[in-house]
């Protein structure tokens, strides 16, 4: 008698909801890329990553900190941030509180380009998504997605709920 244990087929349903997964995963992030690139001529990581420096306090962020945020190696963001610092959107600064780390800091110039695309970015998420759903379907959506991020995270993380604006 084998030990292996039997495998778990999906059923329809769950066949149905993981092909709806893998087809939002695959399509989506084409989607807001494309706006992106169109518009502001930056991909969607690099707003991305200037979007979570400009919300980390005083506008700066360990750089490690910020790749496990975007899930990007610490090679892809410093290949990153040096495009941005290129533009004056972004300097590296040693980090005072441990010399060890290096934090990202949006300029002024930064957190206008952030402010620039924003409007582009915000009207294509309710286009892509938010428009397709009723309220009730949109907070089921982000419950549901948040509990998946929390099993698949390196971490068990999950960005948190935004603060009142």
């Amino acid at each position: 008698m084998s030990d292996t244990p039997e495998t778990r087929w999906l059923t329809e349903d769950q066949d149905y909801t993981w092909r709806a997964v893998w087809s939002l995963m695959t399509w989506l992030p084409v989607k807001l890329d494309a706006q992106l690139r169109e518009d502001t001529g930056l991909s969607l990581y690099e707003y991305y990553a200037l979007s979570q420096i400009s919300e980390a306090p005083d506008r700066q962020i360990r750089l490690s900190e910020l790749a496990s945020i975007t899930n990007m190696t610490l090679s892809h963001l410093s290949r990153v941030i040096s495009r941005m610092m290129k533009s004056g959107w972004v300097e590296r600064i040693p980090d005072p509180e441990d010399g060890r780390y290096t934090l990202g800091k949006l300029t002024d110039a930064g957190m206008q380009k952030v402010v620039e695309m924003a409007p582009g970015h915000v009207e294509a998420v309710h286009q892509a998504i938010f428009d397709q759903l009723t309220e009730e379907q949109s907070r089921a959506l982000g419950e549901a997605a948040a509990r998946i991020a929390e099993a698949v995270s390196p971490t068990g993380e999950v960005t948190d709920r935004p603060k009142t604006r």
